[in-house]
């Protein structure tokens, strides 16, 4: 029997920019697929470092960003800003690395 994959934190509010909503348009992508990769733990495209510094993250609270690409190419970034002084997660941003 497998067991359920649970989801490694909250995502809290999700927004989206206008240029991930383009590009996720234009791969005939949702944006649930990568919200789904972002919170079990699978951090796209990011070198070791920014991996390791996504696990702590998981442990201390801070800032979790996750790199991916569409079917077209095109990069996308998922953040999900730090724990708030109430220990949840107030929202995710799903954009392009050109719109921080």
């Amino acid at each position: 029997m497998n067991a359920i994959c649970r989801p490694k934190f909250n995502l809290g509010q999700i927004v989206a920019t206008p240029g991930a909503l383009e590009a996720l348009e234009q791969s005939g992508q949702s944006p649930q697929f990568f919200l789904d990769k972002h919170q079990h733990g699978d951090w796209g495209e990011l070198d070791d470092q920014d991996k390791q510094s996504n696990d702590q993250a998981l442990v201390d609270g801070s800032r979790i960003l996750s790199a991916y690409r569409t079917l077209k190419g095109e990069r996308l970034w998922i953040i999900t800003e730090a724990v708030g002084d109430d220990g949840r997660r107030s929202s995710s941003t799903i954009l392009r690395p050109s719109e921080y």
